[in-house]
Formats: structure tokens, sequence, C-alpha cells
């Protein structure tokens, strides 16, 4: 059986992100650039997800990294090259 270390700390982190279903303008003031859904796909290859982070890659060069994302209003932010 695998066990997940960070299980309690994404869960955490997930319901700060949620709690305040930040607008788009807002989470670009505190997070700079950030994808709605259609962005994200044009933009990366989505390599896997695990609340509230999805890895993925940047089409344009392959570099890989990760994003955080909040649910409703869906949107990406806070790309982080690995």
């Amino acid at each position: 059986m695998n066990t997940d270390n960070t299980e309690s700390v994404r869960r955490e982190l997930t319901s700060v992100i949620n709690s305040a279903q930040a607008q788009r303008a807002q989470m670009e003031q505190e997070y700079g650039k950030v994808w709605d859904t259609t962005e994200l796909t044009q933009e990366f290859s989505v390599q896997g997800f695990m609340a509230p982070f999805v890895v993925v890659k940047r089409k344009s060069d392959g570099v890989r990294g990760t994003l955080m994302f909040q649910h409703h209003p869906r949107f990406y932010f806070g790309f982080n090259e690995d």
C-alpha cells in the first residue's frame, strides 16, 4: 500500500485556495500569469493532477513544471519550473 505523505498538506492548501474563489484579475495581481482550461491546454501538456497541483510540460520548449489551480472558477496559476 502506498502512503501519500503530502495528502494532509495538499488538502489544507486546496481548502484555502478554494475558499476564496478569486476572480482572474485578483489572481493575476497576486500570482502573475493565470490560465483558464483552454489557455492551459494551448500552452501546456498536462502530465498529471494531484490537487491543488498539476504537473505540466510547456509545449514551446518542453520545460516541465507545476501549476496550482482553484476549482471554481477553474484557473491555473503559479507556474514553477522543475
